[in-house]
């Protein structure tokens, strides 16, 4: 068995070949081995720990989109007027950065610590530890506002600054993973789940059973807080949105089916959590809409070389075998019959992304939007992009122009 396949077993992560056997290079320096499939013979669950802390290196900052916190906030306060506590989970929670934000804000809001409890959780046992120790240097403090530095933390070293303890005992952290979580007994049982920015690591069917676990832990009438690139991903899977302006926020649907919000499916997303850039599956093939491709005429007989609808698909197919040139090609290839084609140009974007090459996805993306100003899927990629290449005035641009097409497409449904 590979090490791509251990690792994908092990946390359900979309790690690329090139990462995983990276990995295992570095560890197999450390434990001394010499040859890749004896190392993997020998993998004990302490060491596959120690290789997943490799392919999983968290990036959070402190109030990363506060409008989440601020509509938990609002919920909180409403719940407690009437003599309800709320139970709030963070999952993952990486360095603690959102659970501490989650926190601040209720402490700002005057919310009493009995009011509510915050249980964090995250994969990596190292990103527990440093959460635990609520310790955080310059690159957590990215919000626009830090006043709240001045409140809740004390400096240490340096750049680095300490949570207080006041705050460090309101929330509760453990190592562990969503696909594996103890969904019997915590059925129901949270009112409030951040799980931001976690589903852009999955294929479509981890996907569903990451919400499936989300789901049956969240209350009947709780909220769910996600990623702005996630939301499509949740409507088409038993959740429906909330109106907090920006806040991401959804609630388990208890509309008929016919009433589901009909959104095409994500691709994956680049990782805004530290994965280096890695092969991931894309999305199922979207069926060819008017507004995607130019209706072309195909002749019966004789046998003609595949419509340009047919070409995106394959290429899509390719894509999801890790065949990249040839996926490649084929969105070309459509692109010299229908040169005007967003679609094709962000399969290219796609497709670039998953070779490492973020110069040219982020072109091609441009290109998409050029061309289709209102693609969704390539404006989320965009503003991922560029938050994590550190340009967060444009990421912030990008994501609220996303954000309007997703509020207009959610108003015809």
């Amino acid at each position: 068995m590979t090490a791509q396949t251990l690792l994908r077993r092990a946390t359900g992560l979309s790690v690329s070949r090139t990462v995983a056997e990276r990995a295992v290079g570095q560890r197999m320096e450390q434990t001394g081995f010499t040859d890749s499939a004896a190392y993997l013979q020998a993998l004990t669950p302490a060491e596959m720990t120690q290789l997943i802390e490799l392919v999983v290196v968290p990036e959070s900052w402190l109030f990363r989109d506060p409008q989440a916190f601020y509509a938990t906030v609002e919920l909180v306060q409403e719940r407690w007027a009437r003599g309800r506590a709320t139970r709030i989970l963070s999952i993952p929670c990486a360095g603690g950065e959102e659970p501490y934000s989650m926190a601040m804000a209720l402490r700002d809001g005057g919310v009493p610590k009995q009011a509510f409890s915050i249980d964090a959780y995250d994969l990596s046992p190292g990103c527990i530890e440093r959460a635990q120790a609520g310790i955080y240097g310059r690159n957590a403090f990215r919000a626009q506002d830090v006043a709240f530095r001045e409140r809740y933390f004390t400096h240490v070293a340096d750049d680095a600054y300490r949570i207080i303890d006041a705050l460090r005992e309101q929330v509760t952290f453990r190592q562990g993973n969503l696909l594996q979580f103890d969904t019997a007994t915590y059925s129901r049982h949270y009112d409030v789940i951040f799980c931001r920015n976690l589903l852009i690591y999955f294929d479509k069917p981890t996907t569903r059973a990451a919400i499936a676990n989300l789901s049956a832990l969240l209350a009947d009438d709780g909220m769910l807080l996600a990623g702005y690139a996630e939301v499509p991903s949740f409507c088409q899977n038993g959740f429906a949105p909330l109106q907090f302006r920006q806040a991401f926020a959804l609630k388990k649907d208890t509309a008929p089916p016919a009433a589901a919000i009909q959104l095409a499916p994500l691709s994956p997303l680049p990782a805004l959590r530290g994965v280096p850039p890695a092969p991931r599956r894309v999305a199922a093939p979207v069926a060819p809409a008017a507004v995607r491709t130019r209706p072309v005429s195909v002749p019966s007989s004789p046998p003609a070389p595949a419509a340009p609808a047919d070409l995106l698909a394959e290429a899509r197919l390719l894509a999801d075998r890790g065949q990249l040139r040839e996926a490649g090609e084929k969105c070309h290839a459509h692109l010299a019959r229908v040169p005007e084609a967003a679609e094709a140009y962000f399969m290219l974007g796609i497709i670039n992304e998953l070779a490492g090459k973020m110069d040219l996805a982020d072109d091609y993306w441009r290109r998409c939007i050029y061309l289709q100003p209102d693609h969704y899927e390539a404006l989320c990629h965009l503003a991922l992009l560029a938050g994590r290449n550190g340009n967060h005035t444009a990421a912030v641009t990008l994501k609220a122009r996303a954000a309007r097409i997703y509020q207009r497409r959610q108003a015809t449904n």
